[in-house]
């Protein structure tokens, strides 16, 4: 009796131990899926702003990464009536807010800057609006990557217009 005993016992002992290696296995299977879920970051959907401001315009263009699809477009033409104010500061945020809401209802949240100004024989600087614009899109709530300017310089400059004596008045 006491030899089946001890055996008994010895089989209880054995059962107990896989019983805590089972329940060890399925509880650290159970953490490391946990902590997947729990460490893994969102994904940021990356966009660019492109922004053309003269000094009778300023243009919000915001696309995907390829630049290929267009996902908001605004001027500052389209929220101000006269045509002396679509270059205005208050006329860029206006656009730059119209293209914030429509980028996040599209899913995005960060995006880079692309600042132009005319360029080539017109003026290198941007436009009153540029400022504006950027500070409306930071305060949109998006992250934002790197602020570049993409303004085209010519390298041996073109020919101004006005022909070969000039502009005459």
């Amino acid at each position: 009796m006491s030899e089946s005993k001890s055996k008994i016992d010895e089989m209880n002992e054995i059962l107990d131990d896989e019983e805590l290696e089972e329940d060890q296995e399925v509880e650290t299977k159970s953490k490391k899926k946990r902590s997947k879920e729990d460490d893994t970051p969102e994904r940021d959907k990356w966009g660019i702003a492109h922004i053309f401001s003269s000094y009778n315009n300023t243009i919000i263009h915001m696309t995907d990464l390829t630049g290929a699809e267009t996902i908001a477009l605004s001027s500052g033409g389209v929220h101000v009536n006269a045509d002396r104010y679509e270059s205005s500061p208050f006329a860029a945020m206006k656009a730059a807010n119209a293209v914030v809401e429509s980028a996040k209802n599209k899913g995005f949240t960060a995006f880079h800057i692309r600042v132009r100004a005319v360029g080539g024989v017109g003026s290198r600087v941007p436009g009153p609006g540029a400022q504006a614009a950027i500070r409306a899109l930071a305060r949109g709530g998006f992250k934002i990557g790197r602020i570049d300017d993409v303004t085209p310089i010519p390298h041996d400059t073109t020919r101004k217009k006005g022909g070969k004596r000039g502009r005459r008045v």
